[in-house]
């Protein structure tokens, strides 16, 4: 009874914790999180107080943000290519490397507002490559019921840090100085690089060879391209993401210009922004259990476009602090809800590319949104800038009714184990291409359920990689139809049918049934080749059978 009854209570948000590996990853990056918004509130201020032009306060944003939207593509490939816990490694000693020599130019004077933006570039190429890693990762480490609650620790870490480290970072950069910052930044970058380094999870291997990058990267952007709710969330992501972004670019200006205050202030409302996203973090289970969840991503969205309207009208540090954490929660309840879907919408042989996809279009809009905010803050003023983000922010939430996501939905994370068929040639990996027909005997009654079947099989075939796929229907004896497809080599073929889903080859019985034959429907497997008379005898010519 005991064990019916927890199993009814479901997951809560702490179980991740108990797994000792993603308690101690998730532990130290909550260190390195600190150090980093105690470099980004220095940082900030400096860059107010050594430039004049508000473009070049804004970029500090976007320095960070744009080499997600240039690398992510690569490094979601390369995680799901090649091990994520190298390349998490990877990306956590570029941060740590661009935070410590920022601290040696701060201790010899040579800190200027192009080395923050490179170095800042530098720390953005390190998340770059360790973000889509360690997200992807989490699925390796825990369970497939512990991915929403484990998303949402790392959110919520996240803010819980966000609403401390700002007005430490405040405290320091004012009692302190920069320098003292800077080496504070540089020790805690070093915590997460030696939590991976001390902790190791398996991971499911893959019986086949890995793919080349290039073809891991194309077989990631076409499988985001085919699913119509990733696609859709992408595109509310990125629009979310360059609207939103206008509360955090210009935050140093409205402390400095609006509220007339100095780095505490900027760290107290830095800080505001993330106990706000912090308490919807803790929340954000019951949210999305209390309000359907369009309905609370539009709230979300209007919540921050309430917090630029606030910042744009007010004088008071209070209301401020008040406008962003209203601002902060709307941000933590969009990015989680999105990370979370897709998340659980991507099979694990995909997870990190579509990942790195939707970090990239979402971290080119902040890139952009920096831009552009800081651009008509320094062409127009402050004020307006704000306005127009505030209402960009109302656009995205009617946004989600045109173009809904369901996150709710949950794709099959593994693929199937497939033996590679009986063939009469000695195929080599890069044969090719395969050529896969498929015959049916369909009763005309069963017509209607055949074709939807079908387009089905279709959609999970295009996206495991299948091309040219088609569907025909014999002239002479309607009854008989054949499907057929093709792959570009022999490895392609068995890495397609590697990826295929349970549910997709639940679609393979359905089929079978409506077969009218005792026997399963037959699969023919060719090889093509030219006749040209360069070719070699040593290409095959093949062309089997197997039920």
């Amino acid at each position: 009874m005991q064990i019916e009854n927890a199993s009814l209570r479901g997951p809560t948000t702490l179980d991740p914790l108990r797994n000792p590996a993603f308690c101690s990853i998730w532990s130290s990056t909550q260190v390195a999180n600190l150090g980093w918004l105690v470099q980004t509130v220095t940082i900030g201020w400096l860059m107010a107080t050594i430039t004049a032009s508000d473009l070049m306060v804004a970029l500090v944003q976007a320095s960070t943000t744009l080499p997600a939207f240039i690398l992510s593509i690569v490094a979601g490939a390369i995680a799901d290519t090649y091990s994520r816990r190298s390349v998490m490694i990877a990306g956590l000693s570029l941060i740590a490397l661009a935070s410590i020599v920022l601290a040696v130019a701060a201790a010899f004077g040579f800190v200027s507002p192009w080395l923050i933006l490179a170095l800042g570039f530098m720390a953005g190429c390190g998340f770059a490559l360790n973000d889509p890693a360690w997200h992807a990762s989490v699925g390796d480490i825990l369970d497939k019921r512990d991915i929403p609650a484990a998303v949402t620790l790392m959110s919520v870490g996240y803010n819980m840090t966000r609403s401390v480290g700002p007005a430490l970072g405040g405290a320091i950069l004012a009692v302190l100085g920069p320098l003292a910052a800077f080496l504070f930044s540089a020790c805690s970058n070093l915590a997460p690089l030696g939590a991976v380094l001390r902790n190791k999870w398996h991971v499911r291997s893959s019986p086949l060879p890995a793919e080349r990058i290039s073809t891991a990267i194309h077989d990631g952007i076409r499988f985001t391209a085919l699913s119509s709710d990733i696609r859709a969330a992408i595109i509310r992501a990125t629009l979310f993401g360059l609207a939103a972004i206008a509360i955090l670019a210009l935050l140093p200006l409205v402390a400095r210009d609006r509220l007339a205050g100095g780095p505490i202030t900027y760290g107290v409302l830095f800080a505001g922004f993330g106990t706000g996203a912090c308490i919807a973090g803790l929340n954000n289970r019951l949210l999305r259990k209390l309000i359907p969840q369009e309905w609370l991503m539009a709230i979300a969205s209007i919540a921050g476009a309430v917090c630029c309207l606030s910042l744009a009208l007010t004088s008071s540090v209070p209301v401020a602090i008040l406008a962003l954490a209203l601002g902060g929660a709307g941000w933590v309840v969009t990015w989680t809800g999105f990370d979370v879907w897709v998340q659980l919408a991507s099979p694990r042989w995909v997870v990190g590319r579509t990942l790195s996809i939707y970090y990239a279009f979402l971290s080119g809009g902040m890139a952009a949104g920096s831009w552009i905010w800081g651009t008509v803050a320094q062409t127009y003023s402050l004020t307006s800038s704000l306005e127009l983000a505030a209402a960009a922010l109302l656009l995205v939430a009617v946004l989600g009714f045109v173009l809904p996501v369901h996150l709710a939905a949950e794709g099959d994370q593994h693929g199937c184990v497939y033996p590679a068929p009986a063939v009469a040639l000695d195929l080599k990996p890069r044969s090719g291409p395969i050529s896969a027909r498929t015959e049916y005997s369909i009763d005309e009654n069963d017509l209607d359920i055949f074709l939807n079947h079908m387009r089905t099989r279709r959609y999970a075939l295009a996206r495991a990689g299948a091309r040219d796929w088609t569907l025909q229907r014999n002239l002479r004896k309607p009854s008989r139809w054949t499907e057929t497809f093709r792959t570009p080599t022999w490895m392609d073929f068995l890495r397609l049918h590697h990826r295929l889903s349970p549910s997709d080859q639940e679609v393979v019985q359905l089929l079978a049934l409506l077969h009218m034959s005792d026997k399963p429907p037959e699969t023919d497997l060719s090889i093509e080749r030219t006749t040209d008379a360069r070719r070699t005898r040593s290409q095959p010519v093949a062309r089997v059978s197997r039920p």
